[in-house]
């Protein structure tokens, strides 16, 4: 339903419309996450100035990386529009224009991962960076000078020859995983080719006793464990010249507003920190109207052992198969048109769970296991039909 109505193109065009808002950039791409449209990152050989769709997803314009700016991106789309894509860091440098686009352009056209189509580590392109910049820079002043020879001849030119440039190889050594993060998000505002929560939410939920989406729902000053990533963090003093700090925690469904003071805020030291995996118990508190938050009275870093992050990824899998929902009833008191009637009802209320009729008759017990179009939604709404066509039969999910 979300992809029919709000499709690729509307999701490329309205994050386009926020990228100076950086705030809403993160919100809008985990809206395209919830309606299973990828966000790809900026690529130096595909993307354009915007947000463009490709294949049903979204690809980052080149005007969103910090430092690379409207002339920049032009220089890039010339150079390759003239001769093609580019094969490599060394091959960009060369062939764009160096004095549109600058070292700091470049480094971070890498940590986000513009260059993942020539294959190269980014970790590796940083390292030749600054080699690659002034080999380019050479070569693009030594093809101004040679044009220049040749249009103060007198006669015609001899062709030249051409000799491809030498470079050595660019290292295959990669940042880890949270390292690539940290780089990717410096360079473009958010995670794009991964996101720190995604492999141990499982795990983290375990460890919580309540998801942020649902803090709402908690009475004011109820106890709490939650969990998420913190994304800002701000401390102040308050009048009375003690610190306290404003943060903001993320679970990828929901946020809340965090309030550490004195004790609290000392104890939680560098976990704390903006891009931190924490779990945090704390205070429900409804005093502002407007917003939900909680105080905080104990804040630490979330680093589950693989084997925590394993046994909650089997237990999450377990708990997604959809359970049957068993039907326990008298045939012999009921119309023999109850069967037909009951596929009726159950083609309305479509969903993942089989039906299964345990069924008491003249002949003895009978279980009937209903096809693959009967599955069901078991919501209080069917159930409230199926009460009222059967009577008193048992309703249970195996």
């Amino acid at each position: 339903w979300l992809k029919a109505n709000y499709p690729a193109e509307y999701m490329a065009a309205l994050i386009s419309s926020v990228m100076d808002t950086k705030d809403k950039v993160p919100f809008f791409a985990n809206q395209t996450e919830a309606m299973g449209i990828g966000i790809l990152p900026p690529d130096v050989n595909l993307s354009d100035h915007q947000f463009v769709v490709v294949e049903g997803n979204i690809r980052f314009g080149l005007d969103a990386v910090k430092g690379v700016g409207y002339q920049a991106v032009e220089a890039i789309k010339r150079a390759r529009e003239e001769g093609g894509p580019f094969e490599s860091l060394w091959d960009f440098c060369a062939r764009v224009d160096c004095r549109a686009v600058n070292k700091k352009a470049i480094e971070a056209l890498i940590k986000c991962g513009a260059f993942g189509s020539t294959g190269a580590a980014r970790k590796g392109m940083l390292a030749v960076l600054e080699q690659a910049q002034g080999s380019g820079q050479r070569a693009q002043q030594d093809a101004q000078v040679g044009q220049g020879s040749i249009f103060d001849m007198g006669g015609p030119a001899e062709p030249a020859t051409v000799y491809a440039p030498s470079h050595p190889p660019i290292p295959a050594e990669e940042f880890d995983q949270a390292q690539l993060l940290a780089v990717e998000k410096e360079s473009i505002g958010l995670f794009v080719s991964a996101h720190p929560l995604k492999q141990v939410r499982e795990a983290l939920r375990a460890r919580c006793d309540c998801a942020l989406a649902e803090l709402d729902g908690r009475r004011d000053g109820d106890w709490v464990t939650v969990g998420g990533i913190i994304v800002e963090a701000k401390r102040i003093r308050t009048k009375k010249g003690d610190p306290m700090m404003f943060a903001t925690l993320d679970d990828l469904e929901g946020s809340v507003e965090l309030l550490l003071f004195g004790g609290a805020l000392d104890a939680a030291g560098d976990a704390a920190a903006v891009d931190s995996v924490v779990v945090v118990r704390g205070r429900v508190d409804h005093k502002d109207a407007a917003k939900t938050c909680v105080v905080v009275q104990d804040v630490t870093r979330f680093d589950p052992t693989p084997e925590e992050v394993e046994a909650a990824h089997a237990n999450a899998a377990r708990a997604a198969i959809p359970r049957a929902l068993r039907l326990r009833l008298d045939a012999t008191r009921l119309p023999a048109t109850v069967i037909a009637d009951l596929k009726h009802l159950l083609e309305t209320f479509p969903g993942p769970s089989e039906v299964v009729l345990e069924m008491s008759t003249a002949a003895g017990p009978r279980r009937l296991r209903l096809g693959e179009g009967y599955r069901v939604d078991p919501s209080a709404s069917l159930r409230a039909e199926l009460a009222q066509l059967l009577g008193p039969a048992e309703l249970t999910a195996a």
